[in-house]
Formats: C-alpha cells, structure tokens, sequence
C-alpha cells in the first residue's frame, strides 16, 4: 500500500492530491462549491493556518486531522462570492485575505490561442506577474507556460515559499498555468514551484518577470504598473520619419558595469551612468549608444550574454524605472540607445529555463540540436510556437515598453548554421540534407518583419560573420530583413595589416582593398568592439607595433581610416582615447590615462572625426551604395599607400582621403581628382593637435590642371608618416565660367579661417611640409608623447 494512503487512509484521492500537492486543478477541489442538496462545501489549504475563519463571522472551518486542509459545509448562503479569510497562526497573529479559488479563469482564450499559434507578440502582457483587479478587489495576476509540469504553484516571501498554499490551474490545451491572487503588493518575491512529470519538485523563476533581486539572489519581484512619465515624444517622432540609412551613425559600444564606477568601486544607478554617459557621447560626438546585455544574468563575468531575465533590466544598476529614466535622458539629449540582445542561446542555470517544466521546453532535447558545447550554454527549440513567441515578445518588450531604438542580435550565425562549432557527427541535418537551421531562419525573418512593422525607425543589427547571403536585405527579397549587419571581415583584415610591422605591409596590400569587393553587399556597421579588445588579443593601442610615438600614430591612422571607409561606426568604451590595458569586465576603464597627452590627443581625433563624419555629407550619405565611393589608387603596395573619394548624392559634396601606413612621410604625393577647386584639408592624424610630428599641407591644396590617375585634375599631397589626411572640396572653390583663379585663390587664402563645424581642427593642424628626405621630427614634445 502507499505511504500517502497509510498516512491518510480515510482521504479521497482528490483531497489527497491536493494535501501533497500534486493535483493538476486545484479550483476542482478548493475553494466554494455547490452540492446537489443545495448545500456548499468550502476547502481551504493553510499550512500556516492553526484556527480558519469565513470572515469576521462565525463560521470555522474545521481541519481535516492530520492535514492542513480546512473544510467548512452548510448552508449555500451563508457563504457567497468572493469571501474573505481570517486565519491565526501559531503565534495568534491573525491573517485576512480573500480566497485565490473563488476566482474564474483571468486569461483570455484569444491570448492563449495566439499564444499556442506563435502569433502572440506581446505574451509578457498576460503571462508573468501582473497587477490586477476582479470585482473591485485588487492582486497579482500569474502566468506561465510550462506544459510538462504536473503541477505548478507560486511561492513567495507571502506563503513561507511554500508550494501548498498557492497551486495554479493549468488552461486545457494551452500548456499555461495562471492563478489569481488577492491582496499582493508591489515588492513582494516570488518563483514558481513546478513538479515534474516524474513528480520531482523544482523551483523556477518566472521567465516573463520584469524585475529580480541583485545576484547572487534571484527571485523575482512583483511591480506595479509604470508610472514613469516619458519626454521623448520627439525623439520617437523623428527616428520614426529619418531616414537612417543616409544619415550618420557613430555607436559607442558600452558596458555599463565597467565604463565608470563610484569612488568605492561599486556600480552606479542607471541615473548616474545616463547624465555621464550622455555628456561624453556629446562631446565625443557619438551619435548612439549601444549597450553590451542589461538583460538579467547571474554571472558578472558572462557580460550578460547568459541571461536569464528576457524582460528584465539587471538590477546591478538600479529598478526598471531607473532604466526608464537613463532611456529618456539619452533621447533627450539627442543619443540613441541599441541593445545587445542575445536569443541565440541561453545558461544552464537550474533555476531558469533549463528544462523548465523538468522536459527540453525551451530547448532541444538532442544535445546535437540544443547544446552549444563551445560557451556550455542551450539552443533555443525556434520551431516551437511558444519559444518563438517567448523571444519575439522580448524583442517588442524593449522596444514598446523602454523605447530602445534597436537590438543588436548576438551570435546570429551560430542560429543560421546547424553544424556550428560542431564535427561530423555532432549534428542533425535539416530536412533537405543541409546544414541551415530552417526553424532559425524562419525566426529571424518573422523578427525583423515584426519589429519594422511595430516600431517603424528601430534597428536590427545582426552580428554575423559568415557569407550567408542577404542578411540585411528585406524579407521579400529572400533575406533576413535585418536593418545592418556588423562587418567583421573588413574588421579582422583591417586589424591583421594593423598589427603588422609597416615594413612588411606592403605584402599585404590585398587585406585593405579586398573588402571593398563586398562592402556594398549588405549594409555594413564597421565594428571595433569589444571582442577585439579581450581575451590576449590586447588592447587597441597594444594592437598597433612599433615605440610608443609608433603605436599613437597608427592608431590615429586606423580611425581617420574607419570614419572615412564606407559603413556605420562602432567604437567600444576605452578605444577612444587609447586605453593601454585589455578590456576588464571587473573595473573601470582607464580615465586616468587621459592625464597624458598622447591619450587626449587620440580623444581629440576620435571627437574632431565624428564631427566631421556628421558635417560632411559624402561621408555618411551613401555608405550601402558604391555610388558614394570611389578608388583614387588601390595599387600603391610599394609605399603602403591607399587613397579614394567619399561623394554625395548631389556630387556636391566631396572628400578625397589618403593614407600613408608607413612610417616615412611622402612629400608631393599627388592624386587625382574629377573636380578643379581648393581642397581643405579637414583631418590630419599626423597634427600636433593630436600629438604627431605635424607634417601637412598647410590647411589644404588648390588642385592643378595635372591630369592623374584617369582624373583630369590633380592635388600634391605632404602625406605624414603613418598619418591619414581627409581633403574636403570647398564647393565655393569650384570655378565657373565667372570665376577663374583669383577666386579659387581666395578660397585658399579663407580656408583656416572658416566658420565651418570642422574648420577649427584644420586651424589648429595647419602644418609645414618637410623635405622628403630626412627624416620625420625626433622631438617628444612634438610628436605628443608623454
């Protein structure tokens, strides 16, 4: 005989399920129900409960011996409605609340179908915790799809987390469990306690929760409706009518937990860190920012990409009204804010989605399918329903309810391919014999196509390093619909010439030209993120070779090339002004480096090629079309030499580039130009301003009728030793059938004095042209170094 019947040989199997808490329904067994004789019968389940009663009348309940099941029965009127509960503990303090199981069914049917359809884009409304109120009496609503589960209850820091006393209804069909409790407040903890199919208990977060407790504790908490009070009606006004793909975009990749911290080394509040972050991105002028995850994680050193909270902003940083506020004050002080998102995989963690309901819920049951060996995290199931709708409706969650202006989806081709990191063997083909994820695929286009659809003017930015064709072209065209794609081949060709010594450069030529034979493919963001800068591949600065002068003015070189090169920018924290050490998840950057003069000189370029990025229209208007780019001499390996044009839509606009990535400067280097006029010399990497050796050309060069290079025109150029100099067209300049040579001189001689966003930096970098044959300036205090 079982023990259960041992203990309890007098109990009906319903009564029985309920005392041990395994009854799949328990509003068939507690609560108020009506008898055939016209009678009623009342069940109560109150662990903590010594004496029950209806009310403040005096009708008790009498407890079943042996059990912490209360039953009163009686007359069907002397107990009607939604009655209130007064029970003593053993303490005789007295507890009144109403009883959860006189309450129907709170979710609706079309929610769960939608649900059940993966057509549900904001599931996050009705599962999860939720204020409530029926019948004037006010609670928290529950929800969770766990459809393995035997039983499923919510405990809190309200029942003693006690399984007992809060037993859910599973809706038929649906696989989601909801209850209805009274009287809950914001700020209670909660979980939920499932049982499963092989009847073991487990305890689990809610994985729709908007809130947790700061690690190493996780439970989640219950909010109250936001009252936060948005002001960037404006901002949300303008991104939705830009058009973002002619405008400039300059990212400032973040990770909050280490950009600053206080003066004890802790974190700051999402307030703190939007005032501080935003006064620096406006003087940098980084148009974006973009956030490595803030969604919950339990391990500081995963960076956020193990979460475990999909809705949650981490509470390392402050509450989700906090967040709320770093948002607003970003839009309001004209900063975009993207976040990292990661659906590709997810942490094993017990206490979140890791067989959830104790079945491969949210992930493969095949460890072929559902494991990525390499990070010892789970693949997400994208061919369930209910996984879909689970991670499109936290893709909308972050855009709807905290207004982020983008995602950007993390690890896209670990989705895309099944036999990622994997040998023969260790993968299951898809249905066709290939080894595309089908199911993924599907996800990815259902998400960009939704989000566009949602939130006209968001971003969806994929991190994708593979060929996989189309990734940023629309879903009715075959692709992917994301809004760019990060360009990480043009990222590690560029890095690799970086790190060579300049002598040996010029063997490789071929790793700066051969991007521009796919760069307009898809639509490109240039990232310097922080994945180059972690893990021994060494800091930006410690990339670059040579002494100390050597490795400043490279890394100078490298910027001036990026903000000049076709495509969107992303800068991670500390690359701007030349952090020395690696990326350390555990600290703060190195501010103080910016006591040093070659560190504020770096900062100075980083900031003036911003602004020009954003003033001149040829360098942001055309970067997905090769009509904005144009190859001046792509062949120049002897001298390690690169040049070419950047042009607006008018041909109004236009900017010639050169860049010298040897350490000899090259005197009267001359390349052609379509256009006659006085061509100002906007950047120079190699100012004194930024610490060079200050070799230049005088603040700009009147073009000569010297046909060059196919172009009927030309300009000789002073081009400083590992130094990039950008040369603006001043459209005044440009002589016409009034105008001839006094005005163009005139232009010459205006030139560092104009008015111009950008004049300035070319004012201060006005330099003088050496001769070619000695050597570039041996003096420290010259070249910046500190």
């Amino acid at each position: 005989m079982p023990e259960s019947q041992l203990r309890y040989p007098d109990l009906p199997d319903p009564l029985l399920k309920i005392v041990e808490a395994r009854h799949h329904d328990p509003f068939e067994v507690l609560g108020r129900h009506e008898q055939a004789d016209g009678s009623a019968v009342v069940r109560v389940l109150l662990p903590r409960a010594e004496r029950v009663r209806v009310g403040k009348g005096d009708i008790e309940l009498k407890r079943i011996e042996g059990t912490d099941l209360f039953v009163w029965e009686g007359p069907a009127a002397a107990i009607q409605g939604h009655y209130q509960l007064s029970w003593y503990d053993k303490q005789g303090q007295v507890h009144t609340q109403y009883d959860p199981y006189t309450f129907g069914p709170q979710i609706a049917d079309f929610d769960l179908h939608l649900f059940g359809e993966g057509r549900h884009w904001h599931a996050y409304r009705f599962l999860g915790a939720h204020r409530h109120e029926v019948d004037g009496i006010t609670g928290f609503r529950f929800g969770v799809w766990a459809p393995g589960a035997a039983r499923v209850s919510v405990v809190g820091d309200f029942n003693n987390w006690d399984g007992r006393e809060h037993p859910m209804r599973v809706r038929s069909g649906s696989g989601v469990w909801e209850l209805f409790i009274p009287g809950l407040e914001p700020g209670a903890l909660y979980k939920f306690e499932l049982r499963s199919p092989e009847g073991i208990p487990m305890v689990k977060i809610d994985p729709y929760s908007g809130a947790f407790q700061e690690r190493p504790d996780n439970a989640c908490i219950l909010l109250a409706p936001s009252q936060f009070q948005w002001r960037d009606a404006d901002w949300i006004e303008r991104r939705a009518s830009a058009d973002w793909q002619h405008q400039p975009m300059s990212v400032y990749e973040v990770h909050l937990g280490s950009w600053l911290r206080d003066a004890d080394g802790g974190f700051l509040n999402y307030r703190e860190l939007a005032e501080r972050l935003a006064e620096h991105c406006k003087g940098m002028g980084f148009t974006h920012i973009e956030l490595l995850p803030i969604t919950e994680h339990p391990l500081d050193a995963s960076w956020g990409y193990q979460a475990t909270g999909y809705f949650a902003p981490t509470a390392r940083f402050g509450t989700p009204e906090d967040f709320r506020y770093f948002v607003d004050y970003l839009h309001q002080q004209d900063i975009g804010v993207l976040l990292d998102w990661v659906p590709a995989h997810f942490p094993r963690d017990t206490v979140a989605l890791a067989r959830y309901d104790g079945t491969a819920l949210y992930e493969h049951a095949d460890p072929r399918q559902g494991e990525h060996k390499d990070w010892g995290t789970l693949i997400f199931n994208y061919g369930r329903h209910e996984v879909k709708n689970f991670l499109l409706s936290s893709a909308l969650y972050w855009l709807a309810e905290y207004h982020i202006d983008g995602l950007r989806v993390d690890a896209v081709a670990s989705m895309l391919y099944l036999d990622y990191s994997r040998n023969d063997g260790e993968w299951i083909p898809n249905k066709y014999g290939g080894n595309e994820n089908l199911d993924a695929v599907e996800f990815l286009r259902q998400l960009n196509t939704v989000t566009h659809e949602q939130h006209p003017g968001t971003l969806m930015v994929a991190e994708e390093s593979t060929s996989w064709p189309q990734v940023s072209r629309p879903t009715y065209l075959g692709g992917l619909g994301f809004s760019m794609k990060w360009n990480m081949g043009w990222m590690h060709d560029t890095l690799s010439y970086m790190e060579k010594d300049p002598i040996y450069r010029h063997y490789h030529h071929d790793l700066l030209t051969f991007g521009l034979l796919y760069a307009f493919t898809e639509n490109f963001v240039l990232p310097f993120s922080h994945d180059e800068v972690v893990h021994g591949k060494k800091s930006m600065l410690d990339k670059m070779p040579g002494d100390a002068w050597q490795k400043f003015a490279s890394l100078r070189l490298l910027y001036t090339f990026m903000f000049t090169y076709p495509g969107k920018k992303l800068l991670f924290q500390g690359c701007e002004f030349a952090q020395g050490r690696e990326w350390n998840f555990d600290a703060a950057a190195e501010w103080d480096l910016l006591e040093r003069p070659p560190h504020q000189g770096v900062k100075q370029i980083v900031a003036d090629l911003n602004q020009l990025y954003q003033a001149e229209t040829a360098l942001h208007q055309i970067d997905f079309e090769s009509s904005g780019f144009e190859w001046i001499d792509c062949h120049d390996s002897s001298q390690s030499v690169l040049s070419y044009l950047r042009k607006s839509k008018d041909g109004k606009q236009l900017v010639a580039c050169a860049f010298n990535f040897t350490p000899v400067p090259r005197d009267n280097y001359r390349i052609g130009v379509p256009v006659e006029g006085f061509y100002r010399e906007a950047i120079n990497s190699d100012a004194e301003l930024y610490g060079g050796s200050n070799v230049g050309n005088q603040g700009g060069v009147q073009s000569e009728p010297v046909s060059w290079m196919g172009r009927p025109h030309s300009i000789p150029l002073a081009l400083p030793p590992l130094a990039g100099v950008v040369m603006v067209l001043d459209p005044s300049s440009v002589p016409t059938e009034q105008a001839g040579a006094d005005r163009a001189e005139a232009a010459r001689q205006a030139a560092p004095g104009s008015a111009s966003a950008v004049d300035t930096t070319a004012e201060k970098a006005v330099t003088e042209t050496p001769d070619s044959s000695s050597p570039p300036p041996n003096d420290d205090a010259g070249r910046g170094i500190g």
